[in-house]
């Protein structure tokens, strides 16, 4: 669907400082940043970012200062009061006792002299949490001086047995920015993604849209750190996220949200080959280390805590897992493999937990649209609705994927589905029938439009166990339904399909149909709180990015062709075997389509 993330180690060189102390939130027990320095050997310096009551996230950046290490490298050290690691990334984490234990990960066994890794882990605490004293790196103990650096004091000292804690109170959270809001979008601004920015601007009239907020899509690993694809040039998530702060500073009133897609599950989009991914279908293990860890380590830096991090979590996975596997007749067999393995819900979960823990970080969960899981049914063949639902409430508990985790769901990511049909709905009788009975185009849905779709799915999830408070997203960048051939008026047909045909905004030819779509026009603008229950309307699908190329396309993305994307392709059993609507000439999924981009503005609604 687009934009993709890579993820490697962060490597730095040269002489480390002593990082800036953080204030932590339990009275009695201070921030500190303890450095051990060595003349020949290893310097570390070990920094609490974040502590909450019980629990911490700490980063431990290790300097090699001896010979080169090939091969791979162990980083060691003892906790002593009786801390204990839970989650850890850029780095394997194991502990026995007080013994903690650090191995690469697969990605950087070599550390040359001079060169830098920073390990990063979240911990629990219970009575205070003093920094380690030692550490030892393959074995070498990193000498020398260690200071410990609180907000009160700093102490200093020649052995590397003494540190101090100060027993100063301080008041604060993990959250330097301020507490969790209930809507992050409300008094605040909206990232502006630069590049697309300057995309939009080259355009014919794409000023007009220009600074508009959209997503940044972490689509593949090397997304993380910037892979120069056409989208995203040469900016990684640090970069955007330095962007970010930059436009937070310069708003008067200091708030901005800042979101991100996360997209890259094994066997990602089992049903849909153009936006297929790098990780194959047993990789969960690359997923939460290469990809989920790495976005963690980058996102929970005290550099970026008074931004309003929202995260969209893996579009189009769990409802595969209802509408698409065996034994529907829409079933996949590559939907049937991540079902068995557990992976998606395994991937899902451990992306909420991890992301969750960050203070400033808001999880939004994809929810499809109702032209996808719109039916609800008594009768489980048939019944999407209420499935996904369970299917959503089934990641509760997994993987620390609370639902204090989980702060509201999305629909109609990358989609097209009208907000709403201003001149009928699925009840309206023609010929004494509902037309949800009698309607191709409805086929028995109970929903016309996302705002409803949406609306009741919030309903349903808090039955479901996850809390009452979540809102919903709705993404609008591509389903305004304007220009020339947008209806006026509610048909006078007689017919149910013709009535509704002559009615609907939506001019797709079924409401499955997901890639390039002709016609389609750029939605509502990003607003927050436009509805009850809503949080915000957003663009998370940047306009002008393809869902897909309309003819196979080589790449070195992991991308393949899907006829869905081809505008000849005369459909399947989950379209309803129509046309695929396609635009043609369109390039690889999440590449720059200009073409499109000026169909969207030509047909937004409200008009540009």
């Amino acid at each position: 669907m687009s934009l993709r993330t890579f993820v490697r180690s962060r490597k730095l060189t040269g002489a480390l400082a002593v990082t800036s102390v953080a204030a932590l939130s339990v009275a009695g027990v201070v921030a500190s940043t303890a450095t051990a320095n060595a003349a020949a050997g290893c310097r570390v310096a070990y920094s609490i970012s974040s502590q909450w009551q019980g629990g911490f996230g700490a980063n431990v950046t290790v300097t090699n200062l001896g010979d080169a290490i090939s091969g791979g490298w162990t980083l060691e050290w003892d906790f002593a009061a009786g801390q204990t690691v839970q989650q850890g990334w850029n780095g394997n984490f194991s502990q026995s006792g007080a013994r903690v234990t650090v191995r690469n990960p697969s990605w950087a066994a070599n550390l040359g002299t001079g060169a830098t890794v920073t390990p990063g882990f979240n911990g629990a605490w219970n009575g205070s949490n003093p920094a380690p004293t030692q550490f030892r790196l393959n074995g070498t103990i990193c000498t020398g001086n260690i200071s410990t650096t609180s907000s009160s004091s700093t102490t200093s000292s020649s052995t590397t047995s003494s540190s101090t804690t100060s027993s100063s109170t301080t008041s604060s959270s993990n959250n330097p920015g301020g507490p969790k809001v209930d809507n992050p979008y409300v008094g605040a601004g909206v990232y502006v993604n630069p590049q697309w920015s300057r995309l939009a601007a080259a355009e014919p009239g794409g000023s007009r849209v220009a600074n508009q907020p959209t997503g940044v899509w972490l689509d593949r690993t090397s997304a993380i750190h910037g892979n120069g694809s056409p989208t995203t040039g040469t900016m990684g998530l640090a970069d955007h996220l330095n962007e970010a702060e930059k436009q937070r500073a310069a708003r008067a009133d200091g708030q901005l949200v800042f979101q991100f897609v996360v997209y890259n599950l094994p066997g990602r989009d089992c049903a849909a080959l153009a936006s297929n991914g790098e990780l194959k279908a047993d990789e969960i293990g690359r997923y939460k280390t290469e990809y989920i860890d790495v976005i963690t380590s980058i996102v929970s830096r005290p550099e970026y805590s008074k931004l309003r991090i929202v995260p969209v979590i893996e579009i189009d996975s769990l409802p595969n897992l209802v509408t698409n596997v065996s034994p529907r007749p829409t079933a996949v067999a590559n939907c049937d493999v991540m079902k068995a393995n557990g992976n998606y819900v395994e991937g899902v979960s451990y992306a909420l937990g991890k992301l969750g823990a960050i203070g400033n970080v808001y999880n939004y969960i994809d929810a499809g649209h109702h032209g996808w899981i719109g039916w609800g049914d008594v009768v489980a063949e048939y019944d999407n609705f209420y499935a996904s639902a369970k299917m959503f409430a089934s990641l509760l508990g997994k993987n620390g994927a609370t639902k204090d985790k989980i702060h509201g769901f999305v629909t109609n990511t990358a989609n097209y589905s009208a907000l709403e049909e201003p001149f009928w709905t699925v009840d309206d009788l023609v010929g004494g029938r509902p037309v949800k009975e009698s309607a191709t185009w409805v086929d028995w849905n109970d929903f016309n439009g996302e705002v409803g779709f949406a609306t009741a799915m919030r309903a349903e999830l808090v039955k479901q166990g996850f809390d009452s408070s979540i809102g919903m997203l709705i993404d609008t960048s591509r389903n305004g339904w304007g220009g020339p051939n947008r209806p006026t008026a509610k048909s006078t047909a007689t017919n149910a399909n013709d009535y509704v045909n002559q009615s609907r905004i939506d001019r797709r030819h079924q409401k499955g149909n997901w890639c390039n779509q002709a016609g389609a026009g750029m939605g509502e603008r990003p607003k927050a709180a436009p509805k009850p229950g809503i949080d915000a309307y957003v663009w998370i699908k940047p306009p002008g990015e393809s869902d897909g190329s309309s003819t196979q396309i080589p790449n070195d993305e992991g991308k393949g062709f899907d006829r869905m994307c081809d505008p000849t392709y005369t459909g399947n059993v989950r379209n309803g075997n129509n046309l695929s609507g396609a635009l043609a000439n369109a390039p690889v999924s999440g590449h720059w389509f200009s073409a499109q981009f000026q169909e969207l503005m030509a047909n937004a609604y409200p008009a540009l």
